[in-house]
């Protein structure tokens, strides 16, 4: 059964991987044969590059996660990956030929299943991609899913992006996983520190996150946060702030259905 590319917002780039290869739910096999020399040494580079970042910058759970990856001078198989990740949390990694459609997303995270892209970015994008590839899905965000509060919000953010569909706020919710999962910054004793994988996963951003004096950082919000807009092509205006992954977990288990009929009454937050 075909399935259909997606691309982020009006772009008019070609959509990036095999859609063809695609299940109905999106997930494929990780075709790891295809990968070249130059696609591991790809890798090997960014997570050599990023990893040497982390230290003052990253949240000491993701610092003390990341081994659990596994190979660091290639791409990970997923397989090797699922039988140190299932055994901690109960997920899974599942491949996934590039950016996939909403309701298949959230499905997939309410059955403790993560989508990571199983393709790579070329040499001549090794500081910027526009689209999530592998590295960005495998060491920006598989490390904290073997941290069992963490794994149970991405669950449970799932199961709750079923329901917003249903209640037209998709968006709304989107807001929070971009903020957080993403984009998400953690108050330690030691002072701030990065846990969203879109700043892990960046050179840049990773540091101008943490210690710019240019960004807001505002503690976290479900309404401020479901009213702010974000940005995908540049660092972020505004970060949210958490102080500690517990917060997450439980400012996630009331129903949400009254905070969306709040803020769609409520003007949006420029980005």
């Amino acid at each position: 059964m075909a399935v259909e590319p997606v691309v982020y917002g009006a772009s008019d780039r070609p959509p990036r991987g095999d859609y063809s290869r695609a299940g109905a739910d999106y997930t494929c096999a990780q075709d790891y044969d295809a990968y070249t020399p130059a696609d591991h040494d790809t890798y090997r580079r960014l997570y050599e590059r990023q990893s040497a970042l982390l230290p003052g910058l990253a949240a000491d759970e993701f610092i003390r996660m990341l081994p659990s990856l596994g190979a660091v001078d290639r791409i990970p198989r997923f397989d090797e990956v699922n039988e140190r990740l299932y055994k901690a949390t109960k997920w899974e990694l599942v491949g996934v030929p590039g950016l996939i459609p909403e309701v298949p997303f959230f499905t997939l995270l309410a059955n403790r299943k993560f989508p990571v892209t199983d393709w790579i970015r070329k040499p001549e994008e090794f500081d910027y991609i526009v689209e999530p590839d592998i590295f960005h899905d495998l060491f920006g965000h598989v490390p904290l899913l073997f941290n069992p509060v963490f794994a149970d919000y991405v669950q449970r953010y799932g199961a709750g992006g079923l329901k917003a569909d249903s209640l037209d706020a998709c968006e709304l919710l989107s807001r929070l996983y971009w903020y957080t999962i993403e984009f998400g910054l953690i108050r330690q004793p030691e002072g701030l520190r990065a846990y969203g994988a879109g700043i892990l996963s960046s050179s840049g951003e990773l540091r101008y996150s943490v210690t710019s004096p240019e960004p807001k950082r505002v503690p976290l919000s479900l309404e401020r946060v479901m009213r702010s807009r974000y940005k995908i092509d540049t660092f972020q205006s505004t970060y949210f702030v958490i102080d500690s992954f517990e917060q997450l977990f439980e400012m996630t288990a009331p129903d949400f259905t009254p905070v969306y009929e709040r803020v769609k009454q409520l003007e949006e937050i420029p980005a």
